[in-house]
């Protein structure tokens, strides 16, 4: 291995990665890279079963470092990490954008810094400063504020207040914004194609309101913004990085890329050219785990950095650059969680947010509330991006059959449909025979297998009650249709109350 014989490379190079791991306890390799260099680890949903168990994690791999930067992909909302097997206790951004209550969604941010402090993180990789103006955005969706840049600025500022109020620092991501995309980044490589004007009239503002809350961590996106750089995605971009981020925007903090092993630029250079290309470009941390988990990936990528030193691809100075920069960041973010005496609070505020965003709309076909028997719903499944955790518990089944244990639900996928046409016959309108029937959906506008199985149940019940648990888009249809902006634990429950006329 070329890091075998230079010992100061490694430990820059170590210094500058941020690698997640399998298992719920700290294993051997992760120890061993901690003591040779290794300033940052990375937190997901397979690390978490109790919280006693992640910080009894978390202390184990600080006695190797006091100072070690513990971060977690925590949005709330669909993107949530200790909620993985619970579903959140907490609405996301586009619920928080469309109440639109910068003091309440510092309280929300605030009580999800509790909870992470508690468990020993100490870097929080959120919240979404994305404008979501695209619809039919494949990746960021209900994790963005909304589609207008003065709410997302607006919300972005409260969220970074309130989760840094309680010590855990916030990132806000993905720079120069995701909104205006159609492609998952896990997969393939966005574009964002507005011109410079557009991108700093429309998409920026989000994040010079978020340092101007103080954020000290900005991630970048794997995407070509063809105004900037026609090359190179924004993770591997200089004048992106350099040039837009730092110079125009001022910023002097700690740089990270989103995952580096996803598709975006891992398919054109490789997990190790990517890695190179990003600190070159000026990243200061490369994130790493989300599908390569292994000690052999970790080395690998130190490896690189220290040959891309040693050939000239990587000048030595940029890395110690990077290096540093994790120091500071590192050491801040220590003092941070010293300093912050969060107070205990014993409401349940992610609940009371995810009410508030409940919106109901009637249409006059013959429907009402709240429902008057046990009904059937039946929720139409999409598959989710890599982003979000598939096995997370969602929907209004459940929550409704706490509310009226008589609820019968079935759910129903776009693998399932095909081929059998008389599936929803089966299973969604024969068992809603003589009782209401709730259709749930998650962007329905975004799928057309779901907007096609909608409009037909809707057609055959034009007294269904449809609940969109994404971003709401098109027409409204069905004799109540019920909008929760996020398909959260929290969210089911409100909703299932408004149904049964128990909020």
């Amino acid at each position: 291995m070329a890091s075998d014989s230079h010992p100061r490379l490694t430990r820059l190079a170590n210094s500058v990665l941020q690698p997640g791991f399998a298992g719920t306890t700290a294993p051997d390799w992760v120890r061993r890279r901690i003591a040779d260099g290794l300033a940052s680890v990375v937190l997901f949903g397979r690390n978490i079963e109790s919280p006693e168990q992640v910080a009894a994690l978390t202390a184990a791999l600080r006695a190797e470092n006091p100072d070690l930067i513990v971060a977690i992909d925590e949005e709330a909302g669909d993107v949530t990490r200790i909620g993985a097997r619970t579903g959140a206790s907490w609405p996301g951004n586009l619920a928080l954008g469309a109440i639109d209550d910068p003091d309440l969604t510092e309280q929300v941010a605030r009580d999800i810094g509790r909870h992470l402090r508690a468990i020993g993180v100490s870097l929080d990789f959120a919240p979404s400063a994305d404008v979501n103006s695209n619809a039919m955005n494949p990746v960021i969706g209900v994790r963005s504020f909304g589609a207008s840049t003065d709410v997302v600025a607006r919300q972005t500022a409260a969220w970074i207040r309130g989760l840094q109020s309680v010590g855990v620092a916030a990132c806000a991501k993905h720079f120069p914004g995701h909104g205006d995309t159609d492609v998952d980044s896990h997969h393939g490589l966005p574009r964002f194609t507005a011109d410079a004007d557009e991108i700093a009239r429309t998409a920026l503002p989000p994040f010079a309101a978020a340092m101007d809350a103080g954020v000290r961590a900005v991630m970048t996106a794997h995407m070509l913004v063809p105004a900037h750089d026609s090359e190179l995605p924004a993770t591997l971009s200089g004048p992106i990085i350099n040039g837009l981020l730092r110079e125009q925007l001022g910023f002097t903090g700690l740089v990270v890329t989103d995952g580096i092993e996803m598709g975006a630029v891992t398919g054109p250079y490789g997990i190790t050219g990517a890695t190179v290309r990003a600190v070159a470009a000026g990243v200061d941390a490369v994130c790493v785990g989300g599908e390569s988990a292994e000690e052999s990936t970790t080395v690998d990528l130190a490896d690189a950095l220290v040959r891309a030193v040693l050939d000239g691809t990587l000048p030595e100075e940029r890395l110690t650059e990077a290096a540093a920069r994790v120091g500071e960041f590192a050491t801040w973010s220590a003092a941070l969680a010293r300093q912050a005496d969060p107070d205990a609070d014993t409401s349940d505020i992610g609940l009371v947010a995810a009410r508030r965003a409940v919106r109901v709309h009637r249409s006059g076909n013959g429907a009402g509330l709240p429902l008057t028997a046990d009904p059937h719903v039946v929720e139409l499944s999409p598959t989710m991006s890599l982003a979000v955790d598939g096995a997370t518990p969602w929907g209004v089944g459940e929550p409704l059959r706490a509310l009226r244990p008589g609820t019968t639900s079935v759910r129903i996928s776009e693998s399932e449909l095909t081929g059998q046409d008389d599936l929803l016959d089966r299973v969604a309108l024969a068992p809603a025979n003589g009782r209401d029937l709730i259709v749930v959906v998650r962007d329905a506008a975004r799928h057309p297998w779901m907007s096609q199985a909608l409009q037909g149940l809707v057609r055959r019940r034009p007294d269904a009650l449809v609940v969109e648990m994404g971003v709401p888009a098109g027409e409204q249809v069905g004799a109540v249709h019920l909008t929760t902006y996020g398909a959260t634990r929290v969210s089911g429950i409100a909703v299932a109350e408004v149904l049964v006329g128990a909020s």
